[in-house]
């Protein structure tokens, strides 16, 4: 999958996120999309998720799902553990 189909989702609002990801599907240039999020963001991402497939594109799939745990380094040094999800949707054929 290219960077071009994959949605990082922040601290903006939702709709902002199921704008870009209705975007990608209509640009027709793939059937799948990935919404990568980490931390806070995971519920924001899932909301994304939800509201695209149940209002405005019903014709789609969670093909994946992936959690997991990336480790950062904080402001003075420290290691962080922060949560990490991935959510593929795909167009149904």
């Amino acid at each position: 999958m290219s960077d071009d189909n994959v949605i990082y989702i922040g601290n903006k609002p939702v709709m902002s996120y199921v704008l870009a990801v209705v975007t990608q599907f209509n640009t027709g240039l793939s059937d799948e999309v990935l919404i990568k999020a980490r931390g806070r963001a995971i519920s924001r991402a899932v909301d994304t998720a939800e509201v695209v497939r149940n209002k405005f594109m019903r014709g789609l799939d969670v093909k994946d799902i992936k959690i997991g745990t990336e480790q950062l380094v904080g402001g003075e040094g420290d290691k962080i553990n922060v949560s990490s999800l991935e959510i593929t949707l795909k167009a149904k054929a």
